[in-house]
């Protein structure tokens, strides 16, 4: 992603800070993301991680992928490959394309997500709960735990649930693993 998605990112992550009239201080008791950090992340200082993106969604109230289309800009009926926004974790090997960006009006999403080989990603707690998801493996093997169950998935497998608590991705197998993840809001 180019430098200045970080800045927007940052500077987006401030103003909802500030339209609830929260301190640092105050967003990090609620998000569990220490203070230093979220002022790193809102300087752009730092690029958050997809678990600590997760973290704000939640306490923000929106998936990441509509915050990242906050900072990505405006949402076409028609998005081309080449038009997809790709954000990356550096610091988890996870690479995440925006498909389908939420749009007004619209329930659902479509992410491509990639994780390298040993790439581990745990969420605390879903943005919204009851979020639908859909997991469908492209390629390699995917660890995903939902409820605390772990469930293994190879290529064209896919796994449906409603997520209210912890999930987990994992990179299982020996190569990288390709999934598409539908999210529906409730």
């Amino acid at each position: 992603a180019p430098p200045d998605v970080d800045t927007r990112l940052g500077a987006r992550l401030a103003e909802l800070r500030a339209e609830r009239g929260w301190s640092l201080g105050e967003l990090a008791a609620r998000s569990g993301v220490s203070r230093s950090t979220l002022s790193r992340a809102e300087r752009a200082e730092i690029s958050p991680t997809a678990a600590m993106l997760n973290r704000l969604c939640a306490v923000f109230g929106r998936t990441m992928s509509q915050l990242l289309s906050e900072v990505e800009g405006e949402s076409a009926l028609l998005v081309r490959a080449a038009d997809q926004p790709v954000w990356r974790d550096r610091a988890s090997g996870f690479v995440r394309r925006s498909v389908s960006p939420p749009q007004a009006g619209l329930r659902g999403e479509l992410v491509e997500g990639r994780l390298a080989v040993g790439a581990d990603i745990a969420y605390g707690r879903p943005p919204v709960p009851g979020l639908e998801q859909h997991v469908w493996v492209l390629e390699g093997v995917l660890a995903v735990t939902v409820r605390d169950v772990e469930h293994r998935l190879g290529a064209g497998d896919c796994l449906r649930s409603r997520v209210w608590g912890r999930t987990r991705f994992r990179c299982a197998g020996d190569g990288a693993a390709r999934y598409v993840l539908a999210v529906v809001r409730p």
